[in-house]
């Protein structure tokens, strides 16, 4: 009888033991289950890869954009490459990225060779910047040298040689006497660049001279090459490379670069005779003393660029102008799938509204007037899934 009592009471002791033992083993699978489908579950999470190209005028901008709008859309991954603003329109036909950046509006020759592919371009400012003349003199250092409208345009022209010329003593008179008689060296671009159109513009809406001999354009002949005294950079980033290893050396580029490397910057006088330093009140002035005649996004091409340049008022700064977007309407699917689209739609929606606080604006740029970036807006709109 005692055997039989022994006998159960393992038993019972047993059965306890596997039930617990079958429990944890269901509990360990269920967690193995729920831990491979999570893995799946986030493996399937899609990246979208968007690629823009072109103008390096907005880089500082763009790269700021692209940090902020990925903190909170981390499956959008968007890469940027400069090149200039002939870069950017040129990929951009080629089908090479998805958003085409340009300084100046796209010419009407290069929109209708957009229009050949079958697909309709869509063009708007996106950001206001501004072009700036910096200079490395080591006698003046970090001086703010005013110069004059005729100063500037015989600078670049080449009819100013030296850095004691009267022209740039006659409003410098607390410097004068620290003004070397050294040769101006003229860095410019040598790539196709928006930065060289909008800088050359502006030289020929103040000198008679400068239209009719040299021009405006991405690329120009500078008179400054003929003489031997000319240097050139590719893009801003070589631009600025080249001007801070060059003594005795002037430069142009675009505003947020001189304020990455700290560069000096000339006081420029403006249409209403004042000299006035580049700062966010001045290209605001810019911005507001003109009246922005943007067209229809589908018409890019007949934007004028010079509308914000030399404009009127005592406080504004005279080379302010807008960089662009170009995108496509994508008729029939033909340049983006609807995963992109989405994309795209939502990245340029959130440039154009909350990329244009100033918490998301880089040093060196200005937001958009609303009615302007409302023009942006509804062309996004009519982008085809």
């Amino acid at each position: 009888m005692k055997k039989i009592l022994a006998l159960i009471l393992g038993i019972c002791l047993i059965v306890p033991i596997v039930t617990m033992a079958g429990c944890m083993g269901n509990n360990s699978q269920t967690q193995s289950t729920n831990t491979q489908t999570n893995a799946q579950s986030t493996s399937t999470t899609k990246t979208i890869i968007l690629r823009t190209t072109g103008a390096t005028f907005p880089k500082y901008q763009i790269q700021k954009w692209i940090t902020d709008y990925q903190k909170t859309h981390p499956n959008v991954k968007i890469e940027y490459e400069g090149g200039g603003s002939g870069h950017g329109q040129e990929v951009f036909l080629k089908g090479l990225t998805d958003i085409g950046r340009s300084d100046p509006p796209v010419g009407k020759s290069m929109w209708q060779k957009f229009l050949q592919t079958g697909d309709q371009p869509l063009q708007f400012p996106e950001i206001v910047g501004a072009v700036v003349v910096s200079y490395n003199v080591p006698e003046i250092g970090d001086t703010s040298l005013k110069l004059s409208k005729e100063a500037l345009a015989n600078i670049f022209m080449g009819n100013i040689k030296y850095w004691d010329d009267p022209e740039i003593k006659k409003y410098n008179p607390d410097i004068a006497s620290k003004l070397p008689h050294k040769e101006i060296i003229v860095i410019h671009r040598s790539d196709a660049s928006g930065t060289t159109a909008i800088f050359t513009t502006y030289l020929s809406l103040i000198s008679k001279d400068w239209k009719e001999k040299v021009g405006a354009g991405k690329i120009v002949n500078w008179p400054a090459d003929k003489m031997g005294r000319g240097v050139a950079g590719k893009g801003n980033p070589g631009v600025v490379a080249t001007l801070k290893n060059t003594p005795y050396s002037i430069a142009y580029t675009e505003l947020s670069y001189a304020v990455e490397e700290k560069l000096p910057t000339a006081e420029l006088q403006n249409r209403n005779g004042k000299f006035v330093k580049v700062n966010d009140d001045t290209m605001k002035a810019a911005v507001a003393g003109v009246k922005a005649n943007i067209p229809n996004p589908t018409e890019g091409y007949k934007e004028d660029l010079k509308q914000m340049l030399n404009a009127p008022g005592d406080n504004a700064y005279p080379i302010v102008a807008f960089t662009h977007l170009l995108v496509w309407e994508n008729k029939n699917g033909k340049h983006y799938n609807s995963e992109k689209v989405k994309a795209i739609k939502d990245f340029i929606t959130w440039v154009l509204t909350e990329g244009q606080k100033p918490e998301h604006l880089a040093p060196g740029y200005a937001g958009l007037p609303k009615s302007v970036a409302d023009i942006g807006l509804n062309a996004v709109k009519s982008i085809k899934e």
